[in-house]
């Protein structure tokens, strides 16, 4: 677990930073300046593609969906100023109701 923290903290730091310094030919920076519905709309896109390679039984195209679908959750998460810190202690909560 905590691997998995380290590298979506990695990946948010950057995303972060594209915010503050956007790049040219990066995008996350013309994502985030296309703004909150175009994230919306790729996260929706994203869902959808999840959802077919489950269908499919294609797991490693699942693991790609699934990596494409969190990463626009950071980016959303960017936009609407939570880290991954929050979401990892209400998933910690949750963990701990069930025990």
């Amino acid at each position: 677990m905590a691997a998995l923290r380290m590298i979506l903290d990695d990946i948010y730091k950057v995303i972060l930073e594209r915010r503050e310094n956007p790049l040219e030919n990066s995008y996350v920076s013309t994502l985030q300046a296309k703004g909150k519905d175009e994230i919306l709309k790729k996260i929706g896109e994203e869902s959808i593609e999840v959802i077919i390679a489950s269908k499919a039984e294609d797991r490693e195209h699942l693991v790609r969906e699934l990596a494409d679908l969190w990463f626009h959750c950071l980016v959303l998460m960017a936009e609407e100023g939570l880290s991954p810190a929050d979401i990892f202690g209400e998933l910690e909560s949750r963990a701990g109701k069930r025990r």
